[in-house]
């Protein structure tokens, strides 16, 4: 299978988004290469602002450019940005709801060697916080391109998380994306009434995919959901799963607290209360390893799904 990280999708998308629309300008924070801005920094130089090590500055710059008509794209490390300028974010951007997207890359602990201080954990929590901002989170590079043209043509606040690592492409680009809207790509359920839900989002979805056919091989049936949009949440779609299934597992490369599984808990505690099982961080920060040593360190491949969907499975019938 060919894997490519998600930021490529990003630089990509940037690009075709600059083609389509001259209001498109990016800014970086001194990372032009690492966040793959540097494709629509050679293709359009006179639309590209080099920041520097100033992620506050950029905030309040690209506020101020959105304001005046452009559509400004913000690009750095999501430690950084929205880490570092999280209150110019909330104060500039979202408090006023300008049209500002802000793409968080080297996001997760599959940022690998840098360790915990470049791993960020903590960001789909504080974004989907702010009122009126949109928070996506893309599966693999082909969605990431999708995400970046749909933040684009999006009149408001966006937030775009990418990783570092390559990762596998399993969508292609003729799948739909729409911000909002949650998709099905796997159902073993007879007469649509699977036995769990996996409700996953970025690459940790593959995994999600992948324990959905070991839990095959076990007799168990499973429906994967592609829940790429973080905020607003497919409501629709989870409450459908929780009916169908009865059972639900979230899955994310974030701490279980505050993040996509957290919003998914909210959904059903208001609606139809089901047992969940939170695949994610531990209440705790990464550190330094090779991407996929971290990935099984901290209980984030499909065994570790698999075991969680088990044990949810089981509450069921309490």
């Amino acid at each position: 299978m060919i894997e490519k990280p998600t930021r490529d999708g990003y630089g990509q998308g940037l690009i075709e988004a600059g083609r389509a629309n001259p209001k498109v300008v990016v800014l970086c924070a001194d990372l032009t290469e690492s966040t793959r801005s540097l494709g629509f920094k050679k293709e359009f130089p006179d639309r590209f602002v080099q920041i520097g090590v100033s992620e506050q500055s950029m905030a309040v710059i690209a506020a101020g450019m959105a304001l005046a008509g452009k559509i400004p794209f913000i690009s750095s490390y999501a430690v950084f940005s929205p880490g570092r300028n999280w209150e110019q974010i909330r104060t500039n951007i979202a408090l006023n709801d300008v049209n500002v997207k802000i793409a968080g890359a080297h996001a997760g602990v599959s940022v690998g060697p840098d360790g915990a201080t470049h791993q960020a954990l903590e960001d789909l929590a504080t974004m989907r916080v702010l009122s009126n901002m949109v928070v996506l989170y893309p599966c693999d590079m082909h969605e990431a391109r999708k995400a970046t043209l749909a933040a684009a043509q999006f009149q408001g606040p966006v937030y775009l998380r990418f990783a570092r690592e390559k990762s596998p492409i399993f969508t292609t680009p003729e799948m739909p994306f729409k911000i909002g809207r949650a998709e099905i790509l796997f159902d073993s359920g007879r007469r649509g009434r699977p036995d769990v839900a996996l409700v996953a989002c970025g690459p940790l979805l593959y995994e999600a995919l992948l324990a959905a056919e070991i839990l095959r091989q076990k007799k168990i049936t499973a429906r994967v959901i592609n829940n790429h949009t973080v905020k607003p949440m497919d409501e629709k779609t989870i409450l459908t799963a929780a009916h169908d299934c009865g059972a639900i597992v979230t899955v994310e490369e974030h701490q279980v607290q505050g993040g996509m599984g957290s919003r998914v808990a909210e959904i059903l505690a208001a609606h139809k209360p089901t047992p969940m099982e939170f695949v994610g961080m531990p209440d705790r920060y990464g550190e330094s390893g090779e991407p996929r040593e971290l990935l099984e360190a901290f209980h984030l491949t499909a065994p570790w799904i698999v075991k969680a969907a088990v044990k949810v499975i089981k509450r069921k019938y309490v």
